[in-house]
């Protein structure tokens, strides 16, 4: 498998989903969830994650009929979050808005808190997306072979921003800067919108974050896309190259996906992958996700925990290759 490309959902996705679907629900006796639902989250207001969370949080309460509280438990690339919800009850009123961080961080460290695979219900997957490649207006890099181009005469350091140190934007980064030859600054933030911040103010160079975060900006002028990680040009940046243009094969998509802690019934396992496979299929809910540069993304749950699998081994191979140092 090309280290860069995300896992691919298969046809026995769709064939598992739909006998979980056609299973029966039976509630009656527990009557979960008879108090209000927590989503929890591990990165700042106002990110990727954040706007997600709040929009599945909506359409839950509504399938739920109880509320659904975003709780946002920031830091360390969402492990303080994956941390929390594997500790927690496993009743079904808690709940993890997994990205592609999750994997990532497994990868990226020696130990966690948790393990990666085993302490988790995955539910199923909700969006996928690239990374865009972003400056400020006024950069000197015209384009990506102009960033490359600078960042190889080695008259300035270029950097580049992330939401965490292991998070997905920094191992994207850092296989940008693998595949093309060059070393890139890490500079790490605690997520939400501060990485993009950073480079609107000029204190960073490069924006390296989802199209949620970056759409807006590139929209209103405050930043210049040069590229996105997917293999071919993004819907809702069509005039942005991909990455790919530049240096053949790139591709990099990263996605978010519901989880809950290991040991939650199975049947309110089925129910939330019912949930969520119900309201991504809303006329409403799709077009949000796109107009933020998502794309809806439905699974089985065993699907999206061999999906996680995948990914951990996938992000272990390019930080060997990178020789990026693993993290306590």
């Amino acid at each position: 498998m090309n280290p860069s490309r995300p896992a691919t959902l298969s046809r026995r996705t769709f064939v598992g989903a739909a006998a979980a679907i056609a299973a029966p629900f039976s509630f009656g006796q527990t009557g979960w969830p008879d108090r209000p639902v927590q989503l929890v989250h591990g990165f700042g207001a106002g990110g990727n994650a954040d706007v997600i969370a709040r929009l599945v949080a909506q359409q839950l309460h509504a399938s739920l009929k109880q509320p659904v509280v975003v709780d946002i438990k920031s830091g360390a690339g969402g492990m303080i979050a994956s941390s929390f919800v594997a500790k927690a009850p496993p009743d079904g009123h808690t709940l993890v808005l997994l990205t592609g961080g999750h994997t990532a961080s497994a990868a990226m460290r020696r130990t966690l808190p948790y393990d990666p695979v085993k302490d988790f219900a995955f539910i199923s997957t909700l969006t996928s997306f690239p990374f865009v490649v972003a400056v400020r207006p006024d950069h000197p890099a015209k384009s990506l072979a102009d960033l490359i181009q600078m960042a190889r005469s080695g008259t300035k350091k270029v950097s580049f921003s992330s939401v965490g140190v292991g998070s997905t934007q920094h191992l994207a980064g850092e296989l940008l800067g693998g595949t093309a030859g060059i070393e890139l600054l890490h500079v790490p933030y605690r997520g939400g919108g501060a990485p993009v911040q950073a480079v609107v103010a000029g204190d960073v160079d490069v924006l390296v974050d989802t199209p949620t975060v970056a759409l807006p900006h590139v929209q209103s002028g405050t930043l210049r896309a040069l590229a996105v990680t997917s293999a071919a040009a993004w819907p809702s940046l069509p005039n942005v190259p991909p990455v790919a243009a530049t240096l053949p094969d790139f591709e990099v998509r990263s996605w978010l996906g519901l989880g809950a802690p290991a040991g939650t019934p199975e049947a309110i396992v089925r129910r939330l992958n019912a949930d969520v496979q119900a309201l991504l299929k809303k006329p409403e809910v799709r077009a949000a996700l796109l107009r933020a540069g998502s794309e809806p993304t439905y699974s089985s749950s065993e699907a999206m925990r061999e999906m996680v699998q995948n990914d951990i081994a996938r992000w272990r191979s390019v930080i060997a290759r990178r020789g990026i140092e693993i993290q306590n």
